[in-house]
């Protein structure tokens, strides 16, 4: 089993390193199919994440992206929001919903979520991915989503706050936001990303860069105080976490330094593709669950993991395949 987490969080850290989000939200799912305890599954997967963040956040700190005004005003939302999911964790474990519930709520949200990067990615204009070298000048081209854009119109109460990128907003919409995504992170066990990077980018209007840099600087912040609280009450289970972060630790940097070398837009489809089985994976568990059939189950945890693994193949392969390219080019140029 130790070697099973292992190699879990070093897939884990490989997507969580070169999206700047994903992954991690598939770890609470797999301990539930694995038949641990609700607080268990949760509290784990918040402290895998918190370990995870802190690994991903120094590579995006040297490259720039992270906004420091909107982190720390974020972290009040979400500070409030953890301990409200939190404690609707251990109400409804103690009426016998806790599995279920996060279960349904896991294939809503990655099947919505899944959907819409999918879509986004067939439609992607083949630009690359995110601009790793962009400056505040060139942030301040990004275009705005027609929402936030909306948003940033219509609420306007003050204190306003501007943010990287020329974005000026309400601290109040920045708030709203930070307790929704934190309320999903304290009741799902997830660092929030894979939700908080896009409510980043489409309600606040916050360029892609920064959103997934301050992303990932928030969750080290909801991820600690989420495992500190989840810690308190016998949440956290060592020998579920400790191999999980020795794995995504090497991960988180093979996929920092993927970034570097390929081109996102290539494999975003994979990532959509993989919340989409995902939630389709939670789904089919949670039937086996519920009708006591362990084969549908284990299907259901052979589908997390392996979505995962596809999409971590994929990122290795196309940074293999793009440095022989690179390589192959230098060398003809010499010739």
């Amino acid at each position: 089993m130790a070697a099973l987490f292992v190699g879990f969080g070093l897939v884990v850290g490989i997507l969580f390193g070169f999206f700047g989000m994903g992954g991690s939200f598939l770890v609470t799912p797999a301990l539930l199919m694995l038949d641990y305890e609700p607080s268990v599954a949760v509290g784990s997967g918040m402290a895998f994440v918190f370990g995870t963040a802190v690994i991903a956040t120094l590579k995006h700190h040297d490259l720039g992206q992270v906004d420091y005004k909107l982190g720390a005003i974020m972290i009040t939302g979400t500070t409030i929001g953890i301990e409200a999911g939190r404690a609707s964790v251990y109400y409804l474990q103690s009426v016998g919903l806790a599995a279920a519930l996060i279960s349904v709520a896991y294939v809503v949200l990655l099947g919505g979520v899944g959907a819409m990067v999918t879509r986004d990615a067939l439609k992607g204009d083949g630009d690359g991915g995110i601009d790793h070298d962009a400056d505040d000048e060139d942030l301040g081209d990004h275009e705005v989503p027609d929402v936030a854009r909306w948003i940033q119109e219509t609420v306007r109460i003050p204190p306003m706050v501007t943010l990287r990128g020329g974005v000026r907003v309400s601290v109040w919409v920045i708030t709203a936001v930070a307790f929704a995504t934190g309320l999903l992170s304290g009741f799902l066990g997830v660092g929030g990303g894979f939700i908080r990077m896009p409510a980043m980018i489409y309600a606040i209007g916050v360029p892609v860069p920064v959103a997934v840099g301050t992303d990932l600087f928030e969750i080290v912040f909801s991820g600690g105080l989420g495992s500190y609280l989840y810690g308190q009450s016998g949440g956290v289970d060592l020998g579920i976490v400790v191999p999980l972060l020795f794995g995504s630790a090497l991960g988180a940097r093979i996929g920092s330094a993927a970034t570097a070398i390929v081109d996102a837009d290539g494999i975003k489809v994979y990532f959509g593709g993989m919340l989409l089985v995902g939630a389709i994976a939670v789904g089919v568990g949670e039937i086996g669950s519920y009708l006591s059939i362990p084969t549908l189950e284990t299907v259901g945890l052979v589908l997390v993991v392996g979505a995962a693994v596809v999409v971590a193949a994929a990122i290795l392969y196309t940074s293999v395949r793009s440095l022989r390219t690179t390589r192959s080019r230098q060398t003809a140029g010499t010739e």
